[in-house]
């Protein structure tokens, strides 16, 4: 047999939703009395209420039985997907909640190995012990990744941002300076590193974009000095693994110096060149600023930066 039910067009106007409460209530208690009691009706309150859900809905939807009322068939019908429409209008009205003890699905982060390197280990380490089944995902860098994260194919980025789009918003992590890095027993760590004796080395510099000239030969430009670069890579870790094994010199950002070196056995050096400090930042867009699940990555970010001055990666 075919049933064929049309279905008539409601004007939600003239409905209240409120009734539908009621009979959740109803159908968690079974008594019209403790219903009422529990969205703080009175009982003949309750029964008018009743009355009205009846109309509304056109069924008796519960009856007298042996203990208490029991479900029509269409009350039964309607249990279930009135139940979960009420948690969904819950859902919608209250303030999203992230238990990251819970929490599940993948956060992307687009970042150069530079600031990967620096946040990475620290990062992982909260998500182990706070958010174990969170997953996190580096993007292939893209530029200076503001277009992924524009176009929501990273969550959120890491690096030197100084303009960002009005959709995004940024926060500073913390300023930095550069040192140098050689190999242990390189003849610069014994004898110094004069000016002259750097511009005399053959030097690796790390290309992240390609575009423009390096800080470092800006300000030898301003003196009037150049220097040899005798290998260009993309990585800061490459351009520390080659320096080990050679002559060459590599300059980079103190923090990421000093741990290159801890983590290589390399030799830190001053920078016998003034140079502008440089101001990492995290950038992410404005659909996510209220996310409560982005927010407590970002709080993990800015936590895992500020205990770099207690594991000795300060400037």
């Amino acid at each position: 047999m075919r049933v064929i039910i049309e279905m008539h067009q409601v004007d939600l106007s003239a409905v209240d939703l409120n009734l539908l409460k009621l009979f959740e209530a109803l159908v968690r208690e079974r008594s019209v009395t403790q219903a009422g009691l529990r969205l703080g009706l009175s009982q003949p309150a309750a029964s008018r209420a009743l009355g009205r859900l009846r109309t509304m809905l056109g069924d008796r939807l519960v009856v007298r039985g042996k203990l208490g009322l029991e479900l029509t068939p269409r009350g039964e019908t309607l249990a279930g997907p009135v139940t979960k429409l009420l948690d969904d209008a819950r859902g919608i009205v209250s303030p999203p909640i992230f238990d990251p003890a819970s929490a599940t699905g993948r956060i992307t982060i687009a970042a150069h190995d530079h600031l990967s390197l620096m946040v990475l280990a620290g990062l992982i380490a909260r998500f182990e012990r706070h958010a174990p089944a969170l997953s996190l995902h580096i993007a292939q860098p893209a530029g200076d990744n503001v277009r992924l994260v524009e176009q929501g194919t990273a969550d959120l980025a890491l690096g030197i941002f100084e303009t960002v789009p009005g959709s995004l918003h940024r926060r500073g992590l913390y300023t930095d300076n550069f040192m140098c890095i050689v190999r242990p027993d390189h003849p610069a760590v014994t004898d110094g590193l004069s000016l002259e004796r750097y511009v005399t080395l053959r030097h690796i510099t790390v290309t992240i974009s390609g575009v423009g000239e390096s800080a470092v030969d800006v300000a030898l430009s301003a003196l009037g000095r150049t220097r040899h670069v005798a290998l260009r890579v993309p990585h800061f870790l490459a351009g520390a693994m080659l320096v080990a094994d050679s002559d060459m010199i590599l300059t980079l950002p103190s923090r990421l110096a000093r741990l290159l070196a801890k983590k290589l056995s390399l030799a830190p050096l001053d920078l016998p060149l003034q140079i502008v400090p440089i101001s990492p930042a995290m950038i992410w867009h404005e659909r996510f600023h209220g996310d409560p699940a982005h927010a407590w990555v970002r709080r993990q970010i800015v936590e895992v930066v500020a205990s770099f001055n207690t594991i000795g990666y300060q400037t």
